[in-house]
Order: structure tokens, then sequence, then C-alpha cells
């Protein structure tokens, strides 16, 4: 349990990005796979670092983990969201762009910081762009095939997209 908090650094891009939804009045629910005892340790940890979701669901407080869409559900209504269609899922993995799915939420895959590509920011950092190029391609080949709505780079993206989903909803459109 205490090497979790090794590995509890935020995503660069995560308190400016934060920032834009707070001042957008956009709640954010978070989701994961640990368990409870797992989740309250990275929940204190992320708050060490400003990041303070307004709703946190882990696996082992629904009755099944992803790519079902509880966890996504369970947030929706401890925040009191409705409908599906004003929700954004954002997830790194493809069973958490599944649960997106099967909320009926959009789904934004997360490729450069990921599960897709594996590797930690110091390591990206060092790849030359030959060498991470073709792994970016790949994540984000495979977000989309597992029909994430958007698939971004970094978190820092997500803003422009929140906004280009807001203007789709707008237009009628829906997830």
């Amino acid at each position: 349990m205490q090497c979790l908090a090794d590995y509890a650094e935020l995503i660069p891009g995560t308190l400016e990005t934060v920032a834009f939804l707070r001042k957008h009045n956009i709640l954010i629910g978070s989701t994961t796979g640990y368990f409870t005892e797992a989740m309250e340790l990275l929940k204190t940890e992320a708050a060490k670092r400003g990041y303070v979701p307004d709703s946190s669901v882990c696996a082992t407080q629904v009755r099944a983990g992803r790519p079902e869409p509880w966890m996504v559900l369970q947030n929706m209504f401890n925040t009191g969201i409705f409908p599906p269609e004003a929700v954004v899922k954002v997830d790194d993995t493809k069973p958490g762009i599944e649960e997106g799915l099967n909320a009926r939420a959009w789904a934004i895959g997360v490729a450069k910081t990921g599960n897709e590509v594996g590797l930690n920011l110091e390591e990206i950092s060092a790849l030359p762009p030959e060498t991470l190029d073709p792994l970016l391609q790949k994540a984000r080949i495979e977000l989309a095939r597992m029909g994430a709505h958007y698939v971004v780079d970094t978190i820092a993206e997500l803003p422009a997209v929140i906004e280009d989903i807001n203007c789709r909803l707008a237009r009628g459109e829906r997830p």
C-alpha cells in the first residue's frame, strides 16, 4: 500500500484542466479498479498535490468494475448528474473506454500518458520522436478502435474537447 504514494504524482496538465473544469462549473468524478483502502490513500496523496474530485468510486464499491458502467453511474448518482450524455468519461485503458460507452457517456481516450503506451513520463521524455511517434499512433488507434469519441495525447487537451462536446450537445448530438 505505501508504495502507491510513490506513484501518486499528477499527470502534467491535470491542475490546469481541473481549473478549467471548475471555472465552467463541471463536476469531477473519479473511477478506479483499486480497492477502497488504496483509493483512500491515493485520494489523500492527490489532495496534497491539489487534485480533489467531487466523487470517487472504486470497483469494490459497486457490483462490478470495468467495463461495466457501474462506477460511472455511481459517480452520476453521487453528483446528481443526469442525463448520461452530460457525462464525459476520460480513461487511458480500453476497458475504461468501454465503461464510458456502456454508461452512454462521451468517451475520451488518453494516449500518451496512459496504459496503451505503457511508459512513465521520464521514459516518454527520453524517447526520440522516431521511437515515440509509432507508440503514440498505435495507442491512438487502439483507443479509437474501442469506440472512444475522442482520443487525446494528454489531459491538457481536455478543455478543447469539452468545448467541442458542448457545441455538439447544443446541436442535439449525443454520444
